[in-house]
């Protein structure tokens, strides 16, 4: 599975390092390029300003990250740990909104940005998905893993919601929390039919839709349709690797700390 997964990457990266005196079509191919060269990621970025749209794909992804760790955590604390009426209602209505796929409502979704004038704007793009239901139901699942008695004791001693919230939910729930980030990170960053709609001006294009300029201008030259490819994936690695630590955590966690 790790050789299914991992080789198609693998064999992009090695595209992208090869120089064009390297027949990529033959019929025994390379691994390792012979002469490994940068040239390629260097032409990407004088023919295309490929890190003005990594960063148009960075403040998308900033947004909805920061929309997914502070509403889908309230959201969820307020579902699992507060009782009030209509919250099962609610969460119906929240598992409702999971059967729908995305193209059922991506009109609806095209004519509400539209009306709060926000078309062609990066945040515009970034607020559909600045809270995920999913990551909404898996910060419920959470705080419903924090035995009650730890609540219970906290409101005895006189805590109020925002308190337990902070002091007893947020610790225990930050592998999940992370889960939900490297999520709502991804999930933003390779997005690639949503900007597509709402975005026209070429300035503030993101990542994923820029780089599609890459398929007719260099459609006879794959590596430096490679070399693209890398640039788009490359901080999802970093990401990742940066939080794996509490990703894993956040999957495998099942004890609660007291």
């Amino acid at each position: 599975m790790l050789l299914l997964t991992v080789s198609p990457f693998l064999w992009q990266l090695s595209t992208s390092l090869k120089s064009l005196r390297e027949d990529i079509y033959t019929g025994t191919p390379s691994f390792l390029p012979q002469q490994p060269t940068l040239s390629n990621y260097a032409e990407v970025a004088e023919t295309i300003p490929v890190w003005s749209y990594a960063a148009n794909s960075l403040i998308v992804a900033a947004i909805v990250v920061a929309g997914n760790a502070v509403g889908a955590t309230m959201a969820g604390f307020a579902l699992a740990r507060l009782r009030f009426r209509g919250a099962k209602l609610l969460l119906g209505l929240f598992l409702a909104t999971l059967v729908l796929p995305g193209e059922v409502t991506i009109v609806s979704q095209y004519v509400t940005v539209r009306s709060l004038g926000l078309a062609d704007t990066l945040l515009g793009v970034a607020l559909p998905g600045a809270i995920g239901m999913l990551n909404v139901l898996l910060m419920r699942t959470a705080f419903q893993a924090i035995p009650s008695e730890m609540d219970e004791a906290a409101i005895i001693d006189g805590a109020t919601a925002w308190q337990r919230l902070r002091h007893i939910g947020l610790p225990n729930v930050r592998g999940m929390l992370s889960v939900v980030t490297i999520f709502a990170f991804i999930g933003a960053w390779d997005d690639f039919l949503w900007p597509l709609i709402v975005l026209t001006d070429p300035d503030h294009y993101t990542l994923t839709v820029g780089l599609q300029y890459l398929n007719g201008t260099f459609s006879a030259n794959p590596r430096l349709i490679a070399a693209g490819t890398m640039i788009s994936f490359l901080p999802i690695v970093v990401v990742f690797a940066a939080l794996q630590r509490f990703f894993f955590r956040g999957v495998e966690e099942g004890a609660i700390k007291g």
